[in-house]
């Protein structure tokens, strides 16, 4: 498989798959601009070579052609930050696409109107009856998946080559990230350098992690994780459990947790994920105590209690002070690190020291020469917020990608590069 660092740009049209999908104000402003600025070094790689970036993304999730999911609305950003008056196609494919692509010049640059303003590009068909009869919807399927070959062969007509710098979307099957790779052969189809180093951490992490190795898996419900902490306890030597799903656990165990987040159904799962971290000699860590509140919201009326004891008519929301020791002595005395999902509502300042204090311990551990791997909207946003995102050794782009990727699954974004 060839990389982007040796291959040589230079006369060369290369289609990018990029995730652009960042998000914008009620006047169409980016408010966070780091998907984009994390794909300008193959942009960049591209140009310099002497090759034309023909860019292509999604952005939201419209159903057909609407204003508001227009890539228009980032046009003017992503020229500032290539440092190139980037030029715009009004459709991702059709004549006018089809002609800015054929009349692109070596160290040009084209960006192509959302690809998800066509159905073809997720491959789901559009305006079916929920009650429509089996054959039908079969019927449908079955023309929406020769459609989507047809869109993606005209979208790899445009290029020499194809560069997928789009970790976030490589979960998906879709045209623009998985079909349209089979277009070009192994010598002219390639990860972007985001791409790359996505991959690269994830798999040092899963494949070859210094040790002790711990993983701390926050977030409100067991059952989004399932899959996670199935597979990490094959792996890890400390599963440290956060956030809301942590109250199953407790209660999973007898414990009172008074109006907390539970997942009633799921308790068999919790039992049988504490049987096998004991079997496999993993450390399972649960805070032993936490900070509560009377209600749902910043102001609520707040105390510390034992975790397995919460009182009548409140509810666990942060962890508290011998929780924060437990997680950061654990986190102190790890070589690798991944955290998914805080483990307090962090959304609220008072309830927000918990996940600070984690993340802080992260950093300090990185220090002393640890690597850490934070991925996953909300720890992602955690780091952001305290500021601690330049102090950890990796902040995966990737939401539900990175989670499919730690489950063990395989991408097709990435499966259609390399094979596997």
């Amino acid at each position: 498989m060839i990389t982007i660092d040796k291959f040589n740009f230079a006369g060369k049209k290369a289609f990018v798959r990029v995730d652009f999908n960042v998000p914008l104000d009620d006047k169409f402003n980016i408010t966070d601009d780091t998907r984009i600025r994390a794909a300008m070094p193959t942009l960049k790689k591209i140009l310099a070579d002497g090759g034309s970036p023909i860019i292509a993304s999604h952005l939201g999730r419209p159903k057909g052609v609407d204003p508001e999911f227009s890539l228009k609305h980032i046009l003017a950003h992503v020229s500032k930050l290539l440092g190139v008056d980037v030029q715009f196609a009004n459709d991702c494919v059709g004549k006018e696409a089809g002609a800015k692509a054929a009349a692109l010049q070596p160290g040009e640059a084209l960006l192509l109107e959302n690809l998800r303003y066509h159905a073809e590009e997720e491959g789901k068909p559009r305006g079916l009856a929920k009650d429509a009869p089996e054959d039908v919807v079969a019927a449908a399927k079955k023309e929406m998946k020769a459609k989507q070959k047809d869109f993606a062969k005209e979208l790899a007509s445009y290029a020499n080559v194809y560069v997928n710098d789009a970790f976030g979307t490589a979960h998906r099957a879709h045209a623009s990230t998985a079909i349209i790779a089979d277009s070009f052969d192994a010598d002219h189809k390639m990860f972007g350098y985001l791409m790359q180093k996505e991959i690269d951490a994830v798999e040092k992490i899963m494949k070859d992690p210094a040790r002790p190795f711990t993983a701390i898996i926050g977030g409100a419900k067991v059952s989004s994780k399932i899959d996670i902490i199935e597979n990490l306890l094959g792996k890890v030597d400390n599963l440290i459990i956060g956030g809301g799903m942590a109250f199953t656990f407790e209660k999973a165990n007898g414990g009172k947790i008074g109006n907390s987040l539970c997942e009633d159904d799921k308790l068999d799962v919790a039992k049988e994920i504490m049987a096998k971290a004991k079997e496999k000699g993993v450390k399972l860590v649960i805070a032993s105590d936490a900070k509560v509140g009377d209600s749902f919201s910043n102001d609520a009326k707040s105390q510390f209690c034992n975790a397995n004891a919460i009182p009548d008519g409140y509810m666990g929301l942060d962890i508290g002070p011998k929780g924060e020791k437990e997680f950061t002595d654990v986190i102190m005395a790890s070589k690798t690190i991944l955290w998914n999902g805080p483990v307090g509502v962090f959304e609220f300042d008072n309830f927000s020291q918990g996940s600070k204090v984690i993340a802080k311990a992260i950093a300090d551990s990185t220090k002393n020469g640890a690597f850490s791997l934070v991925g996953g909207g909300d720890s992602v946003a955690c780091v952001n917020k305290f500021g601690y995102a330049d102090k950890v050794s990796y902040v995966s782009t990737g939401g539900g990608a990175l989670l499919e990727f730690i489950e063990g699954k395989v991408l097709p974004g990435i499966k259609a590069i390399r094979g596997y």
